[in-house]
């Protein structure tokens, strides 16, 4: 009898042993291209690994960081990722010069656009129009400085009268608290908190968010390579609900999302990244229109004027469509998108 309860409880054991082996090879892996470095507004992502979000749809994430909000979307179109976080009207221009590459955004989340100036009251600059006469730093790649001449038609600027000088990331905030430029481009959350750091008093920052100076576009979104996604439809659809899962951890409990973060980036500053990441739920996330719809999606009549408004200072070499830009098939149901 005891022999036998003795075989029989190995052999359970060996079974499990093999279900759980079973489970782990079934985790399909899916590379993840972010746009920026890892700071706090991409602690989310890491706490829907840490909570086990991408492991309950079978995925297993390794996330990569980027060099700008345009980074990720060659690296989605070629393929080298299947899925990325990059600014969707950068995706539309692309997409525009670039018909039928593989790839498009299939969940909104920064549905405000952290797109900003950030300026220097003691330099001169508190609102729009305070930049003519001035120098304004702006990195190239900048999804930011992407959107400027929209701002700058938006706002009646006089674009000849600004002096642009290119900057790099590295050095686009610390030449504004030394003063060699009087405002830079940039999203509003890193900036800000970067000048912070860099020991600009806070009340000498004036943050120009775009989004409250007429412009209607939209920020950065989930792009996934079509080709991947036309074939692993269910492994996106998991993908983004456990996007919104991380989301809704972060909105609840900031701190703990942070933690996350710190595990994969020790030399960041955690109070300093649990303030980032509050900044960019307020602002660009946590929107009356994500909290009454769920997170990811898009409203058809605000992505028509933001195509016409790009197309004040862009020009199509095709007719705009917005079926090319965005797909919302992927997207879960929107009870699985609620974030609040």
């Amino acid at each position: 009898m005891f022999t036998r309860t003795l075989v029989a409880r190995a052999a359970s054991a060996v079974a499990a042993v093999a279900s759980l082996a079973t489970a782990v090879a079934a985790q399909t892996d899916m590379p993840f291209a972010l746009d920026w470095k890892f700071e706090g507004p991409s602690a989310p992502y890491f706490a829907a690994i840490d909570n086990g979000h991408f492991e309950a749809v079978g995925l297993s994430v390794e996330i990569s960081a980027g060099q700008g909000s345009l980074d990720a979307i060659p690296k989605v179109a070629t393929g080298a990722f299947p899925i990325g976080f990059a600014d969707i009207n950068s995706l539309i221009k692309f997409l525009d010069q670039n018909p039928g590459a593989p790839v498009t955004a299939v969940m909104m989340v920064y549905d405000k656009p952290p797109f900003a100036v950030v300026g220097r009251k003691s330099l001169g600059v508190s609102e729009p129009k305070d930049l003519e006469g001035r120098v304004l730093g702006a990195p190239p790649p900048d999804g930011a400085w992407a959107q400027f001449p929209a701002f700058a038609t938006a706002n009646g600027l006089d674009v000849d009268k600004i002096t642009v000088e290119p900057v790099g990331f590295p050095t686009r905030e610390p030449m504004l608290a030394e003063g060699n430029v009087a405002a830079v481009t940039g999203f509003s959350f890193s900036s800000f908190l970067n000048l912070v750091r860099l020991g600009v008093p806070e009340d000498d920052i004036s943050t120009i968010l775009m989004a409250d100076y007429g412009l209607a576009l939209y920020g950065n979104a989930i792009i996934v390579n079509t080709d991947f996604a036309a074939a692993n439809g269910d492994l996106v659809t998991g993908f983004l609900g456990a996007v919104a899962a991380g989301w809704k951890d972060a909105i609840a409990d900031p701190a703990k999302a942070i933690e996350s973060l710190i595990e994969r980036n020790p030399a960041a500053d955690s109070g300093l990244e649990i303030r980032r990441l509050q900044l960019a739920i307020d602002a660009n996330v946590l929107t009356d229109y994500v909290s009454a719809n769920g997170m990811g999606a898009v409203d058809a009549d605000r992505m028509s004027r933001a195509l016409k408004q790009l197309g004040e200072t862009y020009e199509f070499k095709n007719a705009p469509d917005a079926s090319l830009y965005f797909d919302a098939s992927f997207l879960p149901a929107a009870d699985a998108r609620m974030v609040e």
